[in-house]
């Protein structure tokens, strides 16, 4: 019995279920970790002094960290954001570079081969590949003519039009 599919390339099988709890674990210590952290937090910036005494705790930081510890977090948060956007900026290409259109990872058809053969079959799907962008500017913007061609209306570019466009005498 064949146990895949000939197109499919995944089995038919469910997986199988060995896998490691230790994530179940470290997530489950994080979380305990955090909130006792954080409870401790509360109760240093709102206890007064005299209860934190009673408790037996001899030494804790000044009370302007209950302050400046969410202050610097958000800064820290926000200046990563910045940072991150300011990288993004900087590591992309200007619009007149072709990597804005153009990448490594591009699936080109090959030159080599008629591309239209492959598709004559009725039932046939196209492959799926990137078009080149001077195939795309020539669909877009007609066949490339070069400086000389382009000419405003009514002007000629060489003396050969000139001498063809002066009237004939006889």
């Amino acid at each position: 019995m064949e146990t895949t599919y000939p197109v499919a390339p995944f089995t038919l099988e469910p997986p199988d279920e060995r896998h490691s709890r230790a994530p179940e674990f470290y997530g489950f210590v994080a979380w305990t970790s955090t909130s006792v952290l954080f409870v401790l937090y509360v109760l240093w910036a709102l206890l007064p002094d005299e209860h934190i005494v009673w408790l037996g705790v001899e030494w804790y930081p000044s009370r302007e960290w209950t302050l400046l510890l969410p202050a610097y977090s958000i800064v820290l948060v926000l200046l990563t954001y910045f940072v991150y956007f300011a990288i993004a900026i900087a590591r992309t290409p200007s619009f007149s570079d072709p990597n804005t259109f153009i990448d490594t990872k591009a699936h080109l058809p090959a030159l080599d081969t008629n591309q239209h053969l492959k598709h004559a079959d009725p039932g046939a799907i196209p492959e799926l590949y990137d078009i080149p962008i001077g195939m795309v500017n020539r669909v877009v913007y007609g066949p490339h003519r070069s400086r000389n061609e382009i000419r405003p209306s009514g002007e000629s570019s060489s003396k050969a039009d000139k001498v063809q466009e002066s009237p004939q005498t006889p």
